[in-house]
């Protein structure tokens, strides 16, 4: 979180002032500002210092701390979900590792992170395509309560893949 310049730390002449009700004073000089803030019982915070006059705004030095911080955690939030996780299948899963595959793939959709699901084809079983498909959907059709495919499944070369978003 950024330092907030408040009170008499504030070293311009004059400031552009906003009110406790985002009401704009005009340029007022910086000691006329500060006193006006006393009297109200808030504190002065400067919050556009690089502005010409600098903006200070009349309000709680906590409630600004607390936007910004929110406004911080959002848009680390926001950040966060675009994490891609990738689980791998074969065309010959068994009935187990399916099951373990699709627990995994619930835990990260729950999480919010993407999800690809990727298979890979090895030797003979490049010719048995639809076997490695129907293992796919099967697996799609597990997890559909809670996430949904951005495409249907693609092969390029001796990879299946599709990529499941959290609903």
């Amino acid at each position: 979180m950024r330092y907030l310049i408040t009170n008499e730390r504030i070293r311009s002449k004059e400031v552009r002032l906003i009110d406790e009700e985002n009401k704009q004073l005009g340029v007022v000089l910086t000691p006329d500002a500060l006193r006006l803030a006393k009297e109200k019982g808030y504190d002065l915070v400067l919050v556009v210092p690089n502005a010409q006059p600098p903006v200070a705004r009349i309000s709680d030095v906590g409630k600004i701390k607390y936007e910004l911080s929110k406004k911080e955690k959002e848009t680390r939030k926001s950040q966060r979900t675009s994490t891609l996780k990738e689980v791998k299948i074969s065309p010959k899963i068994a009935q187990h590792d399916f099951e373990v595959r699709v627990t995994k793939t619930k835990e990260l959709l729950e999480k919010k992170h993407k999800v690809k699901i990727s298979m890979y084809f090895r030797g003979r079983e490049n010719n048995h395509v639809d076997l490695g498909r129907n293992v796919v959907d099967r697996l799609l059709e597990a997890v559909a309560e809670i996430g949904k495919a951005e495409g249907p499944p693609k092969k390029i070369g001796k990879n299946m893949f599709v990529i499941l978003s959290p609903k």
